[in-house]
């Protein structure tokens, strides 16, 4: 873990427990051996750094590539283990980048909804954490946020005071071979499933 990582990883800590008492549900399950997908639920710029600070080692995330075009920002977003990634086509950089990290053993937020709620509700999966399991063949951890969405909900301007939890579900490895779809269609069973075993994570 660099200084840059530790310290933004230690303020973000301090900030969440700060303001939204943050806690974490089944945090014994976090320390895994080997990469692994930590597939998350999203509704709030709050959600990477938040999901994050529960590790006590190094996660990867993605951000808009266009955040890395101010060269003070993107330095310290590098330094923080986040990539670019251009959510108005299909990345392959940033596809391959993913997959790269996690046969190296590192561990990757993805968030399969691909976008932040509205609402705070669930939304769909997309398919492609479905593709990054498949490619990867790295296991999934699924969790869920409760509160960011009333702290930081999408367009709010200003943070509002929010009691916010993590829930870490169990670590799940897809038997690939069980699965009679091939293709787009054995991506979107997968992120169908991940999609559903996050919704099944409560208080």
């Amino acid at each position: 873990m660099n200084f840059s990582y530790w310290l933004g990883h230690r303020f973000f800590r301090e900030l969440a427990r700060g303001l939204f008492d943050f806690r974490v549900i089944g945090g014994e399950k976090l320390p895994i051996a080997g990469p692994a997908i930590i597939a998350s639920n999203h509704v709030s710029f709050l959600d990477p750094p938040l999901v994050g600070i529960a590790f006590d080692e190094v996660v990867h995330s993605f951000a808009r590539k266009s955040l890395f075009n101010h060269p003070l920002m993107g330095a310290v977003l590098r330094s923080w283990q986040v990539f670019g990634v251009d959510i108005d086509k299909h990345d392959t950089a940033a596809l391959k980048h993913t997959i790269r990290l996690l046969r190296t053993g590192e561990k990757v937020v993805i968030f399969p909804e691909g976008t932040r709620s509205h609402d705070g509700k669930l939304l769909p999966a997309e398919a492609g954490v479905g593709l990054f399991i498949a490619k990867s063949q790295a296991p999934v951890l699924p969790v869920r946020l409760f509160g960011t969405y009333e702290a930081y909900p999408r367009g709010a301007k200003t943070l509002r005071p929010a009691q916010i939890t993590l829930v870490i579900g169990d670590l799940w490895q897809p038997d690939l071979k069980s699965y009679p779809q091939t293709g787009k269609d054995l991506y979107q069973v997968l992120a169908d499933e991940v999609m559903r075993r996050i919704g099944e994570l409560t208080l």
